[in-house]
């Protein structure tokens, strides 16, 4: 379990191509300080499990599933990337419940740039857009924001010059993919009302 704050801007050193996977190496001093073989640190918002570490480096082994619906496969030698270790127990949740899971990818539209922080609009896909609400919670690329205007097929969000600063969103342009993970408590929520709703309007259409 993460909470969306992102530790350290890593940075992708090798990339092996192994047909229906890819292993990466990326560089993390501050991640790797403590890590071992089997832990998890998030890499752009996806959970991955360190095989090998050691030097301020670990790899990871990333199936096709996480290739397809991440913007993982886009990463190449020398690409920066947002790192985060999960939380520890009894910790601080700094910004929202984030699982490392992935439920699409998003494409910045445009930089609305002003004296101390920038509006950023990013495309929303159609089947994630009943997630994000207005002053919600949503994770971009592994960064836990608000929701600062929910719109059929975009949101907003704005960005502190310390994001934009020490995350991959300070060097992200219009067209650039990013990782979209909305907030769980609403797919809960409506995996709980859904069987509920649907006997209601059963009851009604049948009166």
């Amino acid at each position: 379990m993460f909470t969306g704050i992102v530790e350290e801007l890593g940075e992708v050193t090798a990339v092996e191509n192994l047909g229906d996977s890819s292993r990466f190496r990326l560089r993390g001093p501050v991640v790797t300080e403590n890590a071992r073989h089997g832990d998890s640190i998030a890499v752009n918002g996806v959970c991955l499990t360190v095989v090998e570490c050691g030097h301020g480096e670990f790899t990871a082994d990333v199936m096709a599933e996480t290739l397809d619906r991440s913007s993982l496969g886009a990463l190449k030698t020398g690409s920066r990337v947002n790192l985060e270790r999960p939380m520890a127990l009894g910790g601080r949740l700094g910004g929202h419940i984030v699982q490392g899971h992935v439920d699409g990818t998003g494409t910045i539209l445009e930089r609305t740039p002003s004296e101390h922080w920038e509006v950023v609009k990013v495309a929303l896909p159609a089947a994630l857009t009943r997630y994000v609400v207005e002053k919600g919670s949503i994770t971009v690329d592994g960064v836990s924001l608000t929701v600062v205007e929910a719109a059929p097929g975009h949101f907003t969000i704005s960005l502190i010059p310390t994001t934009l600063a020490l995350t991959t969103l300070g060097l992200k342009g219009p067209g650039d993919p990013v990782n979209l993970e909305v907030d769980v408590i609403a797919k809960y929520v409506e995996s709980l009302l859904g069987p509920a709703h649907q006997a209601a309007r059963t009851e009604e259409s049948a009166r």
